[in-house]
């Protein structure tokens, strides 16, 4: 049942930290006649207080990939508190889809224009057998892959550079510089208590262009299996052209791990409730 009883006349933003297993959604962004988190979040909204809400989120994550730590915004008549919507959506939520936390947000806070930081992760299961019990949720690779060489070619793309190479085309975005504050690849036991089992990609950065992480993981994989060599991503860095980088790893191995935001930047959407569209936005479309 909806709650229209708790409804006020000032709007309040809400901050959400959202995970949510992206198996059987088309992204996160609303499409018509398809399953997205977005929709299903707005959905829950409508289910707690009757208001048709769309939710904005930091990062708008492709179909199939995951996330721990999506960060959410987006504006009420409601007077909820933020740890009463946390327990009323997760009780209208889907059970692959769920709040980790919620907070009061300022005035104009947009989840997109606040993010300063994304931490991705890709995971790569290698070992000898296939990962059934985890297979919506890693890369499946048929061979062992040489992390020693995926870690020194990870390395050549710490810092700024024109990632145009590592972005799905064809894209409008007018500049193609990122930078990158980190990238490790380490091996990981396996949830099946397999040691070392799977490859784990970690990538920090200040945004990230469309399928840049995927485009990475699919590079540094050639590299791991040895038909590249490490310092081949210099020249696939310096060529700025998609063809001259790896393939596109699929979605399943993606997670998007946490958001840093920064609360005092100048907010440049008036609202944090825009009505769908497929805008464009300096870091928000992404993997």
């Amino acid at each position: 049942m909806t709650d229209t009883t708790e409804m006020v006349g000032s709007p309040r933003t809400i901050r959400l930290t959202l995970a949510y297993e992206g198996t059987r959604y088309s992204g996160w962004q609303v499409q018509p006649g398809r399953a997205t988190v977005q929709g299903a979040l707005a959905e829950a909204i409508r289910g707690v207080t009757g208001e048709a809400i769309v939710p904005r989120g930091s990062s708008r994550t492709d179909a199939g990939v995951h996330a721990l730590g999506q960060v959410v915004a987006f504006t009420t008549a409601s007077n909820l508190e933020p740890k009463v919507w946390v327990r009323a959506l997760n009780a209208k939520l889907p059970s692959d889809i769920t709040v980790v936390d919620g907070c009061a947000a300022p005035d104009g806070f947009d989840p997109v224009w606040a993010a300063v930081r994304k931490r991705y992760r890709y995971r790569i299961h290698d070992a000898a057998w296939r990962p059934v019990l985890q297979r919506h949720l890693v890369w499946r690779w048929k061979s062992r892959l040489d992390v020693s060489a995926m870690q020194a070619a990870a390395g050549e793309l710490v810092g700024e550079h024109d990632f145009t190479s590592f972005e799905t085309t064809p894209s409008t975005r007018l500049s193609k510089v990122r930078t990158i504050h980190a990238a490790e690849v380490f091996r990981h036991s396996g949830y099946d208590d397999a040691p070392d089992a799977e490859v784990w990609l970690e990538v920090v950065g200040n945004g990230f262009l469309y399928n840049m992480v995927r485009i990475i993981t699919g590079s540094l994989v050639m590299v791991g299996s040895g038909k590249r060599r490490p310092e081949w991503i210099r020249e696939v860095i310096a060529a700025r052209s998609r063809p001259a980088a790896g393939p596109t790893a699929p979605p399943q191995g993606l997670v998007l791990v946490s958001i840093d935001l920064d609360l005092d930047v100048s907010h440049r959407s008036a609202s944090p409730n825009p009505a769908p569209a497929w805008q464009e936005s300096p870091n928000n479309l992404e993997n």
